[in-house]
């Protein structure tokens, strides 16, 4: 039975949740997911797509601030540079395996060009992000089963009730510590006299070993062969922040990752793209010169926030394991469910 990490008796930090302990709390943001599992002989699809909206009018003429952060760099992602130029994400954050970033990429931008018949046209180009972790212990990753429309139906799948976690979507085939992982979310709210925000993530995990996980109640040596993994970790905000702002929120992501045991093995890619949706950046304008409202650095709610930041991703992760469903895959390996009893 999938369950969160609360429901079983866990409680990370002491910040409250939002209503659904999701990614989706943080108002207008949407999750879809396109889950590819089939057993072909001795080979296994077990794979997928996920789609991050951030909010739910048209991304590209409605930009958000945004801003990633890269603490190991073993990973294959798309549009990373664009946004640490400019601040902005103007498409759906996708999540896939490494060697289906091309074929998402492709969907992504097929979407968006028939949503927006100006880009390559009359206006300019459009960055594309996406990320990836290697499944490739339980899936057939040679196979190259994710394609493009997949990519587009993930996209339209996409809504702002609770996200779906555990083995779904880009996280069909991953393994975390050794027992089944994938997506996992988890959201906080945070106020100070009048302000109140919400701090939402959303993570792919694919890293660390059975003897490195700090919530099991026993330590057990793990000698299992596998890649040494990676995580995604997309952070979303109601809060109006800057990109300089997200990239010190996305920084703070990693004290989350680092609470449930990882210490980012050197073939790991660690990753975080966070972004606010509480002003947008239009497009089309031809004033020079526009406004919008940010925090101060200085003021007390920012401690809150890196605090929201760390505690979702820790719990994130947790719910990653506790959602999962045992998975078989290629080769005759398992993906065995966390032992709740080890937690």
């Amino acid at each position: 039975m999938k369950m969160k990490a609360r429901e079983i008796g866990i409680k990370v930090g002491i910040l409250p949740t939002g209503m659904n302990n999701c990614i989706t709390d943080v108002k207008g943001v949407q999750v879809g997911h396109i889950t590819l599992m089939e057993d072909l002989n001795d080979e296994c699809i077990r794979t997928g797509v996920t789609a991050i909206l951030p909010h739910d009018g048209n991304l590209f003429s409605e930009k958000v601030s945004a801003a990633s952060y890269v603490a190991n760099g073993f990973g294959k992602t798309t549009g990373l540079v664009q946004i640490e130029e400019l601040g902005c994400l103007e498409s759906p954050i996708m999540l896939t395996n490494t060697f289906s970033v091309g074929p998402v990429l492709q969907g992504t931008l097929q979407y968006m060009l028939q949503e927006n018949p100006k880009i390559g046209d009359t206006t300019s180009s459009i960055n594309i992000v996406v990320g990836e972790c290697n499944d490739s212990y339980l899936n057939s990753a040679r196979l190259l089963a994710v394609k493009p429309e997949h990519a587009i139906e993930a996209i339209q799948n996409a809504t702002s009730n609770q996200a779906d976690e555990g083995a779904v979507g880009a996280g069909t085939g991953t393994m975390c510590f050794g027992y089944k992982g994938g997506i996992g979310s988890s959201s906080r709210m945070i106020s100070f006299e009048k302000l109140t925000f919400t701090v939402g993530m959303l993570v792919q995990s694919n890293f660390g070993k059975k003897d490195e996980f700090r919530y099991a109640k026993s330590v057990e040596e793990d000698h299992t062969e596998r890649p040494d993994g990676s995580i995604m970790m997309v952070l979303a905000t109601d809060a109006p922040l800057s990109d300089r702002q997200l990239k010190r929120l996305a920084k703070r992501c990693i004290v989350g990752l680092s609470r449930t045991g990882s210490h980012i093995h050197n073939g790991s890619g660690d990753v975080v793209i966070a972004f606010s949706n509480a002003e947008k950046i239009p497009h089309d304008t031809k004033e020079a010169i526009e406004q919008r409202k940010i925090l101060r650095d200085d003021h007390p709610i920012m401690n809150l926030l890196f605090q929201a930041a760390a505690e979702a991703t820790e719990e994130a992760i947790l719910n990653s394991l506790t959602q999962a469903e045992m998975t078989t895959g290629r080769k005759g390996r398992i993906g065995e469910t966390v032992p709740i009893g080890a937690m």
